[in-house]
């Protein structure tokens, strides 16, 4: 780069800087739970087990401009009415979060946020049922940011309709 284009370049002072930026700074498993209460006869039964896959998500503020955001996710795995396996875990991320409109910030942190935590805490799941003795479970894609739009649709319907009683 010459030194006329240098000099040419607009200076923006420190801490004047307005454009959106969005970081994120480290991702940790924030708790991890593996039960398998009827090892080792769960080994000997037969067939495939079925999988109960639940979701939540969360976010809070920690610190100027630092967001946690949380994937909780529980799977039961039934097997003759008995339970082969249980996981918990919370998956967590911190963003830094700064110019972001407030009318965006609760997309970003209930859809976009966990879509990118999301393969991450896959993996540490799929580990954690594979070390317990079980097949990996792989867990599909999810659209986080289509379920928080379904979501915030669903509240305003809510929102909008009389109450029962009260027309």
């Amino acid at each position: 780069m010459s030194d006329t284009a240098s000099a040419n370049a607009p200076t923006i002072p420190n801490g004047e800087d307005k454009l959106p930026q969005i970081a994120l700074l480290t991702q940790y498993t924030k708790d991890l739970s593996f039960e398998n209460p009827n090892a080792p006869a769960v080994y000997q039964w037969q067939g495939q087990p079925q999988i109960d896959v639940q979701f939540g998500i969360s976010s809070g503020i920690v610190g100027d401009d630092t967001h946690e955001v949380s994937l909780k996710i529980e799977v039961k795995a039934l097997a003759a009415d008995k339970t082969a396996f249980q996981v918990e875990l919370a998956y967590a991320g911190l963003f830094v979060v700064r110019n972001i409109p407030e009318e965006q910030l609760q997309p970003f942190m209930l859809g976009e946020a966990p879509r990118l935590l999301f393969p991450f805490a896959r993996r540490v799941l799929a580990d954690a049922v594979r070390d317990g003795g079980f097949a990996p479970l792989v867990l599909d894609p999810i659209d986080f940011n289509s379920l928080y739009v379904q979501q915030a649709e669903a509240a305003i319907q809510a929102a909008q309709a009389p109450v029962e009683g009260h027309a």
